[in-house]
């Protein structure tokens, strides 16, 4: 409890100092993303359309292949990068900007036996017109590699603040 306190003053102080950018297709954004997984969501823009996206978080997903049945899942660390390709035209908006995006990329879930998957994310992002804030919803379907091949779905709503 006391690192997420603390995680949320350092993330206040950090919004307080950063100068106020109005669009958020350019630059690094840092929040959080709820659902499977759940934690820190950054992007990183590399252009005007396409950006790398990426997350460590924690999945509560059972990885654990053991014999034993467990009910009690803590849960595991999960990192994943993503390249995206955002489509600014799909969906018009009277202010700010809602583009689609799909995108390619790669998880490993730090379990007992780590897992490898490729993510293939597809969602909607609103980029505020006079904040520096956006909020996006995906939905992405993976294919696990390893341990053993496998097929899930992933997702969630996460909110970015924006840094010059």
């Amino acid at each position: 409890m006391k690192k997420n306190i603390l995680f949320i003053m350092v993330l206040g102080f950090m919004m307080i100092l950063a100068n106020p950018i109005t669009a958020q297709d350019h630059g690094f954004g840092l929040g959080i993303i709820l659902g499977e997984p759940t934690g820190l969501s950054a992007k990183a823009w590399t252009s005007s359309d396409n950006a790398f996206d990426f997350a460590i978080a924690w999945s509560f997903n059972n990885y654990h292949h053991d014999n034993d049945f467990d009910n009690h899942n803590d849960g595991d660390v999960l990192l994943q990068a993503d390249y995206v390709w955002h489509f600014f035209n799909a969906i018009s908006v009277s202010s700010g900007k809602l583009p689609v995006y799909v995108g390619i990329g790669a998880r490993v879930v730090l379990a007992d036996d780590p897992n490898f998957g490729i993510r293939i994310p597809v969602g909607i992002d609103y980029l505020f017109a006079d904040a520096p804030i956006d909020v996006f919803l995906e939905l992405v379907p993976i294919l696990d590699l390893s341990p053993a091949t496998d097929f899930g779905i992933g997702g969630g709503l996460g909110i970015r603040y924006w840094f010059n």
